[in-house]
């Protein structure tokens, strides 16, 4: 990190919540990685405004994150500042068929929102272990919905520092990608559009759907989820298996018998575990296939 930016950073953000050589284990859900040189909590989308002001202008390398559910971060750390975007901006507002939700908002809590109000169309999101910020990074879906199904426009923040806010179309959702993280934007809140529904039916469908990921998914290992994209009209599980890989590990990294497109943490699993895996399931299942795995996870970071 830059010298004599840590004292411009504390006239923006309380000392409270400024951490110097914070351990990243404790904010990813692979639970790995080593530290970041500074970790800042946001508590209002002033102060990430008045922040990302200042580390623009200075040229601080930083990385914005949720609730790290989506990354793999290098064991040797981050030479840089990470922003944290959780509970300081995560509140939920309910207009009518359309919510409100600052990017810090966990899924879940705008699907219980969403229930409450008896809107349906949220219910695939629901079991998602992400933030509404990085949910319109990824274009994050699972069960037939993607964000682009729901969301009616995102406010962000750009590279300059400017405030801008963006139409589904202009957010140019694709498979996991988005105009946000093609162009580094900030999210800073989403406004959804969702339909009157039969609370019962909604509820239901969220129980089906957390009943079908308990029996399908390891959550009972720190993983980030699906490690892979589906490949065009196949499944990145299904090509993983037929390599005979399942099972298959890297000190405490491994493939996960339940589901193949998971790795996980199986225990004390290092970042450096969990790449060299990545790497050995991409180069075996293209041996066996001739399709390259593209990672859906974020690496971060010197491996």
């Amino acid at each position: 990190m830059k010298k004599d930016i840590l004292s411009e950073i504390l006239n923006i953000i309380p000392e409270d919540r400024v951490c110097r050589d914070e351990p990243m284990n404790k904010h990813t859900s692979f639970r790995t990685g080593g530290p970041a040189d500074c970790y800042i909590k946001i508590g209002s989308a002033e102060e990430l405004s008045a922040l990302l002001s200042l580390l623009i202008k200075s040229g601080q390398e930083y990385m914005v994150i949720g609730n790290g559910s989506n990354l793999l971060i290098s064991d040797r750390g981050y030479r840089g500042v990470v922003i944290e975007i959780l509970s300081g901006m995560s509140s939920v507002l309910v207009e009518g068929e359309r919510i409100i939700a600052d990017a810090g908002t966990l899924l879940s809590k705008v699907s219980d929102a969403a229930l409450k109000s008896s809107l349906k169309g949220f219910e695939f999101a629901s079991g998602i272990p992400g933030t509404v910020g990085g949910a319109m990074v990824m274009n994050a879906g699972a069960y037939g919905g993607e964000m682009k199904d729901i969301v009616l426009s995102v406010k962000a923040i750009d590279k300059e520092g400017n405030r801008v806010e963006l139409s589904n179309k202009e957010m140019d959702f694709g498979y996991r990608k988005s105009i946000i993280k093609e162009k580094g934007y900030i999210v800073t809140q989403t406004l959804f559009s969702l339909e009157k529904g039969e609370r019962e039916e909604i509820e239901g469908r969220i129980r089906e759907l957390s009943e079908m990921r308990r029996e399908k998914q390891p959550l009972e290992y720190p993983s980030a989820g699906s490690t892979f994209k589906r490949p065009e009209n196949n499944f990145a599980g299904k090509l993983i298996m037929e390599a005979g890989l399942s099972g298959l590990k890297s000190g405490g990294a491994k493939v996960s018998e339940k589901h193949c497109g998971f790795i996980i943490n199986e225990g004390g699993a290092t970042s450096a575990d969990i790449y060299s895996l990545i790497k050995e399931v991409q180069e075996k299942v293209f041996l066996s296939s001739g399709v390259m795995l593209e990672p859906e996870v974020m690496m971060i970071g010197e491996f």
